[in-house]
């Protein structure tokens, strides 16, 4: 279950704003990466940036036109919490087209791995949280629309609830969204996912692990789906700064395994996005790292 890897060279460009946006996390992954014999040269691909036309299947289209023209107004800009210039809209369009290659890329291979993505929190008319467009949404908008696939299940393990893929996405025919997530974090006002479960503060390997064991398997088997979006989210490491769980490197290794093995052996293919993951950009790639370590656990 080797990985396709997908990178676009805009992931490198450093954004202005917040001094708390790990700019450089998607540039640092791919050197772990390789350090660790884990990005092929000939597993890598490169996207496409995301069309308007793409955007606009998940978002207001007076919302991309703002964004595309540089016209967001001062609470759309207070609630993304960045500086919204060319630079960052550069990145948010390659990541959005780099979700969406994921999805193509898995359903013919199995497994894809975009190295940025997990902009869960734009909802369909404003960003929120360092999110300006959310990739998980317009992907399935964009496969489902092109007519490869038709029942999809996202699979959200980030710390923060996955609010605005759940707004978006509700009431889609074949799309189901599980949020596992900090009950005490961010957002403050949570939106109803198809089903969300909330840990307490604190939480660490022992009963994350056995929640996600009970839950997942039994999703997977009435679902169904042909993709599963994974938001792999390391922000629920015990070092983050802003997750307030309490997961472990072994913690983090063993949950990344256990969703690639149930999906496999429930025949779906899996696109992963990073998702959050704050603190050092060294300790933050070495965390995203062992997603691929999973996926190479598997192999063997």
């Amino acid at each position: 279950m080797s990985a396709v890897l997908v990178f676009h060279p805009d992931y490198r460009l450093a954004v202005a704003g917040s001094r708390h946006f790990p700019s450089d996390r998607a540039a640092r992954l791919l050197a772990e990466l390789r350090r660790r014999g884990l990005a092929a040269p000939e597993r890598l691909r490169c996207p496409q940036p995301a069309p308007a036309a793409w955007l606009a299947l998940a978002h207001d289209p007076s919302y991309v036109r703002a964004v595309l023209d540089g016209g967001l107004d001062g609470v759309s800009i207070r609630r993304l919490g960045l500086r919204p210039d060319r630079t960052l809209l550069r990145r948010a369009l390659a990541a959005v087209g780099g979700t969406v290659l994921a999805g193509r890329l898995a359903l013919a291979d199995g497994l894809a791995c975009n190295l940025a993505g997990g902009g869960h929190h734009a909802s369909a008319a404003a960003p929120a949280g360092f999110c300006l467009f959310n990739d998980l949404a317009v992907a399935v908008r964009v496969l489902r629309a092109q007519g490869l696939v038709s029942r999809v299940l996202i699979v959200d393990l980030d710390v923060h609830q996955g609010d605005g893929t759940a707004a978006i996405l509700a009431g889609d025919p074949g799309v189901y969204t599980l949020s596992l997530h900090c009950r005490t974090n961010y957002p403050l006002r949570k939106t109803r996912s198809s089903l969300d479960v909330e840990l307490e503060p604190g939480t660490g390997d022992r009963f994350y692990l056995a929640v996600l064991e009970r839950l997942l398997p039994p999703l997977l088997a009435r679902l169904r789906p042909e993709l599963v979006f994974y938001d792999a989210g390391v922000d629920v490491h015990g070092a983050d700064p802003f997750g307030r769980l309490a997961l472990s490197d072994r913690g983090l290794l063993a949950r990344d395994a256990f969703v690639l093995a149930s999906c496999r052996r429930a025949g779906a293919a899996v696109a992963t996005v990073t998702g959050g993951g704050y603190g050092p950009s060294g300790a933050v790639a070495a965390r995203h790292a062992l997603l691929f370590e999973a996926a190479r656990q598997l192999d063997g």
